[in-house]
């Protein structure tokens, strides 16, 4: 009996085509254990590369290859789609993808397409940023969201005010623009200046339009902490008033308070479903956020430029209201009620604090650690221009119970990364590893196929990538091949920069960029466009 047939039976795996195979493909990926991309268990079959498309699934013995690779025992699947990427930022200056082209914490993990733009932030316009990265040489695919931020930032400014008449036409026609030019949807970060600016109205006028051009919604919503119930609602309500599909991005519960509210949010999110809202959620496998020191301010102290700020900072009265506010932000919210539970991420104005959390900065400059304390010293920290830290605040039950949601995706929020003087957030390194380690093959959490759909069908679904995340003929030949015993993150809040173990072999569009465990230099990516 030919060895492959009990295992391809009654499976959803495609077919080879119904005419003769031709003699010979570009490569053969021999006896794996192949994972189609959707949500069920795999089958042992060859898979057949020819140009930039998989050429067949099934059984290849007599084809012959280019090169034939022997993957038995090992899992093959399609590449995955990091759907919340930091990948590109303002400039190129500052951005990993063309810091760092062959992102190889990134392919390492198996990732082949990330996805930019995300929390209301994107380069405009956004076709000269797609020229910028399609004249360049990068070894991942590229596509972005168009931020809701950006576009508020370029037209009504900095100023906490509601955008005039004209000025909500002029941010829906570049809404209309972005589009045009291959943005996939309309991002938002609502915990940001200037985006925490905006009404709900404002971001369904937004919206509306990004969906009439067949775009989603995806928000880093108001709050996570105490106020997250208000912000699922509002997230839901405006991919429900936009006529748009919805996301919760890096959906988590931030805050002792709040732990365990996941529960309530997942259950908005099943009686959205039920009544025709189209939402869907992503999420990283850590207990820890990322972001600016800037997010434990009031909304208030983040109006205007930075000129207007450190002014504001300057009063001691208005200065001895923001610290209040930081205490309980501090206590409550992000600073997990320790200020040694916030760790500096980068300062760039003095990168030897990276790696240090405040009661540590404290303790350095011989002064008492309290919270008030603290909270000067994220002033002062701002002031001198601002840094990245890393937030200790979260739950793991929670963290399980989002990931379990048949909703929910795997995303990164992280971006392109080296070794560096940065002390950045694990999730550069090990999101993708770490599900497939720590949550399928330690703890059971879901079952491989599951988790390997949540990385990659299920995303490309969500924005409309027809051709990629799945592992069938005809489809782009995006592919992961690891070793489902062996995979798994080695970045740590201590010590970040660390590659991911376990993957063998990665092709991006049909080119090995990964081989026998060796990035091979190849640059194959492409910039990907919604229209």
């Amino acid at each position: 009996m030919n060895k492959y047939l009990p295992a391809l039976a009654g499976l959803a795996l495609a077919a080879c085509t119904a005419e003769p195979p031709p003699e010979r493909y570009a490569v053969i990926l021999a006896g794996g254990t192949v994972y189609a991309g959707t949500d069920a268990a795999p089958a042992v079959a060859d898979v057949a590369i020819e140009g930039d498309r998989i050429a067949a699934v099934g059984d290849l013995s007599n084809a012959e290859a280019g090169l034939r690779l022997d993957v038995t025992g090992l899992a093959v699947a399609p590449g995955f789609i990091d759907i919340h990427s930091h990948a590109l930022r303002d400039t190129p200056e500052t951005s990993g993808l063309f810091l760092y082209p062959d992102a190889e914490n990134l392919i390492r993990q198996g990732v082949t397409t990330v996805i930019g733009g995300p929390d209301g932030g994107s380069p405009l316009p956004i076709g000269e940023s797609l020229a910028m990265i399609e004249a360049s040489a990068v070894t991942v695919n590229f596509a972005t969201f168009v931020g809701h931020g950006s576009i508020r930032e370029l037209v009504v400014g900095p100023d906490d005010r509601p955008p005039t008449a004209e000025e909500l036409e002029a941010m829906k026609a570049e809404v209309a623009k972005a589009m045009q030019e291959g943005a996939y949807g309309l991002s938002s970060g609502l915990v940001y200046a200037p985006g925490k600016f905006a009404t709900t109205e404002e971001v369904v006028a937004l919206a509306k339009v990004a969906g009439e051009h067949g775009g989603i919604y995806i928000s880093h919503m108001r709050e996570e902490g105490l106020e997250l119930l208000a912000s699922v609602a509002e997230t839901i309500r405006i991919g429900e008033e936009g006529g748009l599909p919805t996301q919760l991005t890096h959906h988590k519960v931030v805050g002792a308070p709040m732990w365990g509210k996941s529960a309530e949010t997942l259950a908005m999110v099943d009686a959205a479903l039920a009544r025709g809202v189209d939402v869907s959620i992503d999420q990283y496998p850590y207990t820890a956020s990322s972001t600016s020191l800037a997010i434990l301010f009031p909304r208030w102290a983040l109006d205007g430029d930075r000129e207007t700020r450190l002014a504001r900072l300057a009063d001691p009265e208005r200065r001895a209201e923001v610290r209040a506010a930081i205490v309980r932000n501090i206590e409550v919210d992000r600073g997990g009620n320790d200020p040694a539970n916030i760790v500096l991420a980068d300062c760039t104005f003095d990168r030897s604090l990276n790696g240090l959390n405040l009661s540590e900065v404290l303790a350095q400059r011989e002064t008492e650690i309290t919270f008030d304390n603290a909270a000067e010293l994220v002033i002062t920290l701002v002031e001198a221009g601002n840094c990245s830290a890393v937030f200790h605040a979260m739950e793991e039950n929670d963290v399980v119970r989002i990931m379990r949601h048949p909703k929910t995706m795997i995303a990164s929020d992280g971006g392109i990364e080296a070794p560096s003087e940065r002390a950045p957030h694990p999730r550069n390194y090990g999101t993708f590893a770490r599900v497939l380690g720590r949550y399928v093959r330690e703890q059971g959490v879901m079952p491989l196929h599951t988790a390997i759909y949540k990385m990659s069908l299920l995303p490309a679904e969500r924005i409309g990538l027809s051709e990629r995340g799945r592992l069938e003929p005809g489809a782009i030949a995006d592919i992961a091949v690891f070793d489902a015993a062996e995979v798994m993150d080695t970045a740590t809040f201590e010590n970040p920069h660390q590659y991911a173990l376990g993957m063998r072999h990665v092709f991006v569009n049909g080119e090995p960029v990964l081989l026998n465990a060796e990035m091979t230099g190849a640059r194959p990516g492409r910039v990907l466009r919604s229209q």
